[in-house]
């Protein structure tokens, strides 16, 4: 099993660093280009025109890796169709943007109906296929082994639909710095393929594919980055956290591990809801929450290196909560 696992990181891993000089090239001949906020950081406003959409390498590494081994481990399959699922909505929403020249995007309904289909077809496989169950493990009571689990009943399904969609928004908002959402995801990512492997869960192959597509990915997404993944990746990538851990029982330890996810989200709601109570004022520079420290004074890299340091010990905090 070790050995199959090492492999698929391999093979993602290849997948995405040669597709990068080919795709990237291709993307600036198309004018995939993005468009950068002028009320943002100013140092912001150089990466005008670097292509985006490059979500797509990172999906076509983790489907390519993944065909290999579907047929041995069909639990794959599930969480390939949401982490592609959101993939194929943040693609329409980058194609509108950046092809079509219409700013906003998918409408906020079109987009909403999309992820609703997504996780309510994902919502269907968990209650039908009696392989993973609904019940969720509640870190730091004895794990897996003679742990508490919780038994949400009816409320199952709109507790699996805010947390889905919360999940993937939190994901797409950690997207606006070179690299943060690729290496904070690419740590929670090795995090999932630890209790993975360590449970035979059955989607090992596919959280490790995650893995090397991201560093592959990031050979080209670190700052000053060559390519951005756009909401094609970024949504892929909520899909593919929210996934897994849905198929290991564990979205309890979302708010652990992805808690960098969360305070982005948070930044936004808290900035816009005192905004409006406060007519005007503003308790953060910026959100989401990397761009308060930005425009206080941090770099893109240090931003970078404290949100995935912060990560992995999130990580490893929830490693022992197992």
């Amino acid at each position: 099993m070790i050995h199959e696992t090492i492999l698929a990181i391999i093979i993602a891993f290849a997948i995405s660093a040669l597709l990068c000089p080919i795709i990237i090239p291709f993307l600036h001949k198309l004018k995939f280009g993005q468009q950068v906020r002028d009320d943002g950081p100013q140092t912001h406003l150089k990466k005008q025109g670097t292509p985006t959409m490059g979500g797509l390498i990172i999906l076509c590494s983790i489907i390519i890796t993944s065909i290999f081994y579907i047929p041995s481990y069909p639990k794959i399959i599930p969480v390939l169709f949401v982490t592609v699922g959101f993939g194929i909505i943040g693609f329409l929403d980058d194609y509108i943007k950046i092809v079509m020249k219409r700013s906003e995007g998918l409408k906020p309904m079109q987009k909403l109906v999309g992820q609703f289909v997504i996780t309510g077809i994902f919502a269907w496989y968990l209650l039908n296929s009696g392989e993973v169950g609904t019940d969720m493990l509640i870190p730091f009571t004895g794990g897996f082994d003679g742990g508490k689990f919780l038994s949400l009943g009816i409320l199952f399904i709109p507790a699996l639909f805010f947390i889905v969609l919360g999940t993937d928004n939190g994901v797409n908002f950690t997207d606006g710095v070179d690299g943060l959402a690729s290496s904070v995801t690419l740590i929670v990512a090795v995090f999932f393929t630890v209790v993975s492997i360590g449970l035979k869960s059955g989607i090992e192959p596919f959280t490790c594919a995650v893995v090397g597509g991201l560093m592959g990915f990031l050979l080209y997404n670190v700052y000053p980055a060559k390519v951005f993944m756009g909401d094609t990746g970024s949504l892929a990538l909520g899909g593919f956290v929210a996934g897994c851990a849905y198929m290991m029982q564990m979205p309890l330890f979302i708010l652990i591990v992805g808690l960098i996810y969360l305070v982005e989200v948070l930044s936004v709601m808290i900035q816009v809801t005192y905004f409006k109570a406060t007519h005007g004022k503003r308790i953060f520079r910026m959100t989401p929450i990397h761009h308060h420290f930005e425009l206080g004074g941090w770099s893109e890299t240090r931003v970078v290196a404290v949100f995935s340091i912060i990560t992995a010990i999130m990580c490893l905090i929830g490693l022992l909560a197992l």
